[in-house]
């Protein structure tokens, strides 16, 4: 399987550049927890972890995070929650995979955070 070190997809979130200002990031659990991390701490915002919606989205500009996109049906629901909940423009966050910013769309390859 390939690896990635974690210089090549820190400087990866380093280079990224955002087309529009979000309000939150909002990180997918498991999976989007340190890549959402990495975000917050180059982008500075408020950042939730998505489980039972318990704070506040009403007109927020949101970045859902998730590690890795396969089929998309994990972003897909939980962007039509978030929507749902009355967020204004939900943009999705992938470290490898189809979304609307990512860093990798490869074949599958093990996160250099991942112990196991």
């Amino acid at each position: 399987m390939n690896v990635k070190t974690f210089e090549e997809v820190r400087q990866r979130f380093l280079e990224i550049t955002f087309e529009e200002r979000f309000d939150l990031i909002v990180a997918v659990a498991n999976g989007g927890i340190i890549p959402a991390a990495m975000l917050n701490q180059r982008l500075n915002l408020d950042m939730r972890l998505l489980e039972e919606i318990r704070f506040e989205v009403k007109g927020k500009k949101i970045l859902l995070v998730e590690d890795r996109v396969k089929t998309g049906t994990t972003l897909n629901y939980a962007r039509q929650l978030l929507l749902g909940a009355g967020a204004a423009v939900v943009k999705t966050f992938a470290v490898n995979g189809n979304a609307d910013y990512c860093l990798y769309n490869e074949m599958c390859f093990r996160f250099p955070w991942r112990t196991d």
